[in-house]
């Protein structure tokens, strides 16, 4: 089967200020992410895609322009079924506040079980999106080839339901999932789905030693990861 290559946007300015920008229009990327979709053509070069699909969201166009700047060849389709989960009231909030929320237990513990007031279930969110990479799979392989590669540019509580469902995971079990802005995860769909690659950003320094005090400060940014939104 086709491979799918999995790219989160890269970093919002919603990120970098702690709010969970859900659908809210007007939410682009920071400075830094969109250092990282300069740097995509190169992460990407050599490999032939035949497509890109992606969120209507500004935050995904903007991260894919700089590879299309480079392709103008490529074939570019936006896709409403991978659009961002609708967190309803949550939209706009900032994490800070909503992990005081009681509900936010649920979407940590159990979120199958969780529907975001006026918004949508994380089970729907798990349903569209797979629903539309599995279909979108189908479609490159008919029309390139088994052995074709194709780009989906997509929202970080998608990319852990996708990779859940690849990896026959329950969707209570994808929070121990965390793309980060910018990775690229690849699956290869067929009689069992395969996680090629995940998380890729080709940087490794995060792992590299650090002073204590910015231990210290990194320990509380893992802590403080958010559990919607794809985490920061």
């Amino acid at each position: 089967m086709p491979t799918l290559l999995l790219l989160r946007h890269g970093r919002t300015t919603a990120n970098s200020s702690g709010l969970l920008a859900g659908r809210a229009p007007g939410v682009g990327l920071d400075e830094y992410g969109a250092a990282q979709a300069a740097a995509l053509p190169a992460r990407l070069a050599g490999i032939p895609l035949v497509a890109a699909v992606h969120s209507p969201l500004q935050r995904c166009v903007e991260t894919l322009q700089p590879l299309r700047a480079a392709r103008p060849e490529l074939p570019v389709h936006a896709e409403e079924r991978i659009v961002e989960c609708d967190y309803g009231a949550w939209t706009g909030r900032t994490l800070g506040e909503l992990a005081e929320e009681p509900l936010m237990a649920t979407v940590r513990q159990h979120p199958s079980g969780v529907v975001f007031p006026g918004g949508e279930s994380l089970r729907a969110v798990q349903a569209r999106v797979v629903e539309a990479a599995r279909e979108w799979d189908a479609r490159i392989a008919r029309d390139h080839g088994e052995r074709a590669v194709w780009l989906m540019c997509t929202h970080g509580d998608n990319i852990k339901a996708l990779v859940a469902d690849a990896l026959g995971l329950h969707l209570d079990l994808f929070q121990r999932i965390l793309p980060h802005p910018a990775s690229i995860t690849a699956v290869r769909y067929g009689a069992i789905p395969m996680l090629l690659r995940f998380g890729d950003t080709g940087d490794l320094s995060e792992f590299v030693p650090h002073s204590e005090e910015a231990t210290a400060r990194q320990e509380t940014t893992d802590s403080e990861q958010a559990p919607v939104g794809g985490g920061a």
